[in-house]
Formats: C-alpha cells, sequence, structure tokens
C-alpha cells in the first residue's frame, strides 16, 4: 500500500485508530454494565457483548497501528532508494587524463601500503605522494589495486 502524498495518513492508520476508539468504548461500556450488577450471572452479557469484544478491537488496532507504520516506513524508504538510484550524468574527466598509461604508485603519509594512483582507497586523497624507486620496498602491495611491484 502506498500513499499518494507524503503528508497524507495511510488507510490502515485510520482503521487502527478507528478500532482503538471503537474497543475503548465497549470497555467502558462493559465495565459500567458489569459494575452495576451484583450477581456475577448477571454480569456475564456484559463480558460476552461488550468488554471481550472491545478488548479484541484494542488488539486489531494494535496490529492495524503497527502495520501502518511499517508501510510508511517502507514507503519513505522506497523514496529514499528512487533518489539514490536517479540516473544523473555526473561530470566526468577525459579518458586520457583521468588514467595514465603506465600508472604511478602512491601512498599516504605514515601509511604501510602502496597503492596505484587510480585505487579508489587513496583517490581524491589530497595527501597521497608519489612513491621513489627507493620506498617501493618497505611498503606492501594494496589489496584492493594490487600494484605490479
Amino acid at each position: 500500500m502506498r500513499t499518494s502524498r507524503a503528508g497524507t495518513p495511510h488507510p490502515v492508520l485510520w482503521a487502527g485508530w478507528a478500532a482503538l476508539a471503537a474497543g475503548a468504548v465497549l470497555c467502558v461500556i462493559g465495565w459500567y454494565g458489569v459494575s452495576g450488577e451484583r450477581f456475577a450471572e448477571r454480569q456475564l452479557p456484559y463480558l460476552a457483548s461488550c468488554t471481550i469484544p472491545g478488548a479484541a478491537l484494542i488488539v486489531a488496532a494494535a496490529v492495524l497501528l503497527a502495520h501502518g507504520r511499517d508501510a510508511i516506513a517502507a514507503a519513505r524508504v522506497e523514496e529514499l532508494y528512487a533518489l539514490l538510484v536517479t540516473d544523473e550524468p555526473a561530470e566526468e574527466e577525459p579518458v586520457a587524463e583521468a588514467r595514465p598509461v603506465a600508472p604511478e604508485l602512491v601512498t599516504v603519509p605514515g601509511g604501510t601500503l602502496l597503492h596505484r594512483a587510480d585505487c579508489p582507497l587513496v583517490a581524491g586523497k589530497a595527501g597521497a605522494v608519489p612513491v621513489d624507486e627507493r620506498g617501493r620496498g618497505e611498503l606492501a602491495p594494496c589489496p584492493v589495486c594490487e600494484p605490479d611491484t
């Protein structure tokens, strides 16, 4: 079940609130009827006709309200997912500039791994510095980009 607008209450919620109100009214009527009778055999009709159905309506209302809230939450998750996966063209650099023919090897200061310049772990980090031939022996190759050492 979906809502047509984000601010529109879900129909299951309306049914839940109506069942809760009806159940509360029936329980109050049953209590009032039972409290006015002295003998148990005269109290049973109020229990059977008002209090027990009222309690059942209250339980049903709890189920409906929980389901309505879940349906609203699911609709919100679907809307957020749709926002996340919208296909908007991203501005990309030309292919010739994005990947050099021989990838440069870089590391981050204090790091222990040797990365290719296009490795997703160091891409976009301003602190990534090129590694010369002497420093390559001290650094372990990155398991993500697997640079050729």
